[in-house]
Parts: structure tokens; sequence; C-alpha cells
């Protein structure tokens, strides 16, 4: 059975508690830190030998999950940059369950994926640390939700903690 898309719009997480992993929008303090320290978790998660198993036919493996965070990083890296130099960037639809199937998530290296999820962390962490008295800076989805720059960096950290929570403990 294939996974099947997930078509919710997760934009209320900006300024609300998510239920399901608990993050907390509105208490982001040091977002740069907050995805440092949450890309640190993801070698162990796929350190065991089971990563790259989907618990459920129907779920991600730890290792696609890593995948997906990793590219999550690198879209983001790349919208806020575009946000930051130009007026009110409208960015094209990313799928990111075809991302998947075209870069065989499920067939990449564990290890390799920790090292680029983590490089891929710190590169979007040092964009939004960079970001100084712009953090207003709009830009928009295909969709039309908008956002700012503190707000698309709350979205995303929202993502990528949320991933971590599906993943759960792997020890």
């Amino acid at each position: 059975m294939p996974i099947e898309p997930d078509l919710k719009d997760w934009t209320w997480v900006i300024d609300a508690r998510c239920p399901e992993c608990g993050f907390d929008g509105a208490g982001v303090d040091d977002l740069p830190g907050a995805l440092r320290a949450n890309a640190a978790a993801w070698p162990d998660v796929l350190s065991g030998p089971d990563a790259a198993v989907r618990p459920a036919e129907h779920v991600w493996s730890a290792l696609e999950y890593a995948c997906h965070v990793r590219d999550v990083h690198r879209v983001f890296d790349e919208r806020v940059h575009r946000m930051l130099g130009e007026d009110d960037p409208v960015f094209a639809n990313w799928d990111q369950d075809a991302a998947a199937v075209e870069a065989d998530y499920w067939d990449q290296d564990p290890t390799t994926v920790a090292d680029e999820l983590v490089s891929a962390a710190e590169t979007v962490a040092a964009t939004y640390a960079g970001v100084g008295d712009r953090w207003e800076r709009p830009g928009r989805r295909s969709n039309g939700s908008a956002f700012t720059v503190a707000t698309i960096g709350r979205y995303h950290l929202h993502d990528v903690v949320h991933h971590l929570h599906d993943v759960g403990p792997r020890t």
C-alpha cells in the first residue's frame, strides 16, 4: 500500500500548539538553535539497523522521514533567501511525496543522509541567524498562504519537530 499524501494545511501551527507533537509556535525564541538541536537527534535515529524499515506499510521509515527533513531544510533555505532578496515571492508547490519517489528516499544510505541532514540544518540555521531586522519580509505559497520570515521559520521548525516525533524513540 502506498503512502497516502498529507493534504492538510498545517499553517495553523504558526500560532497554536500542535496536539500531536506538542510544538508551540508561539514559544520559539531561538529558531537557529532549535533547528540545530533537532538535527542533532537524527544521526541516532538513523544509526539503528531498522532505520530503513517501515513500521507499517503506509508509514514512512525513519530513513524516509530523515530524507524528507533534509529536503525540508533545503527548500526552506531557498524560500527564506528569496524572501530576503525579492519582494513578496510566490513559491512553487513542492510535492513532498513526488520528491520521495524521485529521490528514492527508501534506498539512500542512512549515514550519508544523517550527515546531509545536519549540514542542511546548519545552512538554514545560519540563514535565519543572519536575518537581522528583516523578520517581517513577506512571501507566499502557491496556494496563497502568506508568511513572513518569522512565521515561515516557525512553520519550518514545526515540520522537523513533528517528524522527529513521528519516528519516536529508536533506542
